[in-house]
């Protein structure tokens, strides 16, 4: 199991790096669309991976759902 959180992180932290390295090289970049699409598909990722133990709803309340706007 630790090694597929290893694997998982890993994914993550790439994935950020390498559009954190878009946004800074490109010079029409979308810093807020870019920033709000990672953190979005973040969350769906994050809801779907703890939706067989939440039975679909949030554990935070409506935090992870809708960032904290419920």
């Amino acid at each position: 199991m630790n090694n597929i959180t290893e694997s998982i992180v890993t994914i993550a932290v790439a994935i950020i790096g390498l559009a954190t390295l878009a946004v800074i090289v490109s010079k029409n970049a979308n810093t807020t669309g870019v920033i709000g699409a990672g953190g979005r598909a973040f969350n769906d990722a994050l809801s779907t991976a703890i939706s067989p133990v939440t039975m679909g709803g949030s554990p935070l309340g409506g935090v992870i759902g809708g960032y904290g706007l419920h």
